[in-house]
């Protein structure tokens, strides 16, 4: 069932499930098989494992980040298509939160401490891109993909050659990214001005190189 059969505080207490959870490490339930599964776990030097473990947290913030997003916009969300539509993402977006917590445990790491802090403040900017109307929260939602994209590729770049573990799970995470970008402009996201999506990917800095470390 959607949102839309509760009532306002089934919806609050629900909202501070989803929030709690994803922000303080509870391990997610994903729908679909995980990428990695099959694929031999390499040997690597313990600067690699270090580099794939930080690459993984930031990766891992950044999903949690997305579950804020999707649920700040569904909160606010004007139209129920719009509303069923973030909801479905951010239901998406679960499996990739257990992939990364799954494989930060293979390589021996824990998630970015900070958790907390990446959901407050993405549910802050969600909600507030949903306040602009459907088409301008929409839009931002591509904008955001698409710079996971990019993101994703550098992380894929960077990744040890021999870790292909870690490179079959943010293989498939850009995939679906890319589609849920498509999907926001295909439902009629309005195309985001320069300085806004200059300082989309200025917040997106700071959180990546942040979450690499703490």
């Amino acid at each position: 069932m959607h949102t839309r059969d509760f009532n306002l505080l089934d919806q609050v207490i629900m909202g501070l499930d989803h929030a709690l959870k994803a922000a303080c490490g509870a391990a997610a339930v994903p729908g679909r098989p995980y990428p990695a599964e099959g694929l031999d776990a390499a040997a690597m030097t313990e600067r690699d494992r270090r580099l794939a473990a930080g690459l993984m947290r930031v990766d891992h913030a950044g999903e949690v980040a997305a579950q804020a997003l999707y649920h700040g916009q569904e909160w606010i969300g004007r139209s129920e298509s719009v509303r069923e539509a973030m909801h479905r993402a951010a239901t998406e977006e679960i499996d990739h939160l257990a992939w990364c917590e799954r494989r930060l445990s293979e390589l021996g790491a824990r998630p970015s401490l900070l958790g907390p802090a990446w959901y407050l403040g993405s549910f802050c900017i969600g909600s507030c891109a949903g306040l602009f109307g459907d088409r301008w929260s929409l839009g931002f939602v591509a904008e955001t993909e698409r710079q996971v994209v990019r993101h994703l590729d550098s992380h894929l770049q960077s990744l040890p050659a021999e870790d292909q573990r870690s490179r079959a799970v943010l293989q498939q995470m850009k995939v679906d990214e890319g589609r849920h970008a498509t999907a926001a402009i295909e439902s009629g996201g309005q195309e985001l001005p320069e300085a806004v999506k200059a300082l989309m990917a200025l917040a997106s800095r700071v959180m990546t190189t942040t979450a690499f470390w703490i």
